[in-house]
């Protein structure tokens, strides 16, 4: 019986499919069954995703879940969605302010720096005795969430712009502790500056010293090329 290659394969996530189907398609290139992923992206997502490819890969998967990582991502200031991203219905806050300054941004994002307590979104896969809250949040219900501490080790504006509506759009660069959820750093950043806020791109950029330049894109891998992508870590 021939042994089944093992080791990892960086791959850059498109926009629209899970991190679960990342894996399935990975599944047919490769024909190996055991396959898992290091980190989920959000659907609405783009970017790095390790894989951990057969039995004893997987096993490894703990070691990268750990990690910090990196994130460009663009926050809509003035308006929010249920599930904080771009994938449901656009809620514009009606009592917004009439303008947003830039200093009363970079106060925001520093106070948003270095250890601080985020509430998760509900539209998250924790478990709340026994059930995702997405699952609750789908049927309507909102229940009260433990705030986790998180590191934000960077927080930087990289521009802004006002768009349809007056609202305000940022783009961002962030290095965090595993954990962070950037929706909420959205939400969190809105509301010290008295409004709502969601995310509208999300991109993974690194994961610990793993970068996205490295990574290869799912129509880039055959079942006669992946294992020429493959590293042993």
């Amino acid at each position: 019986m021939n042994e089944q290659p093992t080791g990892f394969l960086l791959i850059d996530k498109p926009a629209g499919i899970t991190s679960h189907d990342v894996v399935d398609k990975l599944r047919r290139i490769t024909k190996i069954k055991k396959i898992g992923h290091a980190g989920t992206l959000d659907p609405f997502a783009t970017g790095l995703l390790i894989l951990a490819v057969s039995r004893s890969a997987t096993k490894k998967i703990s070691e990268f879940v750990g990690m910090d990582k990196d994130y460009e991502a663009e926050f809509v200031i003035g308006a929010t969605t249920e599930t904080l991203d771009s994938e449901a219905k656009i809620i514009l806050d009606e009592h917004k302010p009439n303008e947003i300054s830039d200093i009363d941004i970079l106060s925001a994002i520093e106070s948003l720096t270095g250890e601080i307590a985020q509430i998760p979104p509900m539209y998250s896969a924790i478990k709340k005795d026994g059930k995702k809250l997405y699952e609750l949040a789908r049927k309507g219900e909102t229940i009260k969430r433990e705030p986790r501490h998180v590191t934000i080790y960077e927080f930087n504006q990289l521009s802004k712009s006002i768009i349809e509506s007056g609202l305000v759009k940022l783009k961002v660069h962030i290095k965090c502790s595993s954990g962070t959820y950037i929706r909420a750093l959205a939400r969190d950043l809105a509301t010290k500056l008295g409004t709502t806020g969601y995310v509208s791109e999300l991109r993974r950029t690194s994961i610990g010293n793993f970068l996205i330049k490295d990574a290869k894109k799912l129509e880039d891998l055959s079942p006669e090329n992946w294992q020429d992508h493959l590293l042993n870590l």
